[in-house]
């Protein structure tokens, strides 16, 4: 594993544990060359996810990229960020499981909807205005309402 500090190529595992879910091995690693220490995820990958945009343009499926766009929906809530992480954790396996190996943008975007619609409201929401491109605070006053009624 390269040193992401100094780009050494010869770095040690000091320590290796599963993570709480068990869905990923935690390891500590040590840099002689700079003497730094960093940590390092090993995640099984079932398959290699394409993400088909709206467009029709293809991408690799980026688990970093949903994991950012959630914590962003969920900044400044009281959401532990182990929840977070085990939410991108079941989105990714729903996706592997799917048996489909190009998943549509709009699957992905529908699954991190439900996910925080029974997670937080607030976050709800955020993701909601720019999943569903809200262009002006009446689109905002008009999906609040939705959320009164009896589905979000």
């Amino acid at each position: 594993m390269r040193c992401p500090f100094c780009g050494n190529m010869d770095t040690q595992v000091k320590d290796s544990r599963p993570t709480e879910d068990g869905a990923a091995i935690r390891r500590r690693r040590f840099c002689p060359g700079c003497q730094s220490r960093f940590t390092t995820f090993e995640r099984v990958q079932l398959r290699d996810l394409v993400i088909v945009k709206k467009n029709g343009q293809r991408a690799p499926f980026d688990r970093d990229k949903l994991a950012r766009s959630i914590q962003i929906a969920c900044r400044k809530r009281p959401i532990d960020s182990d929840r977070i992480e085990r939410m991108v954790n079941a989105i990714q396996r729903r996706l592997e499981s799917s048996g489909e190996t190009e998943i549509p943008s709009h699957t992905v975007g529908e699954m991190v909807m439900d996910a925080l619609s029974t997670l937080d409201p607030v976050a709800y929401v955020r993701f909601a205005s720019v999943y569903r491109n809200f262009r002006e605070a009446k689109d905002f006053e008009n999906f609040v309402e939705k959320l009164g009624g009896d589905e979000p």
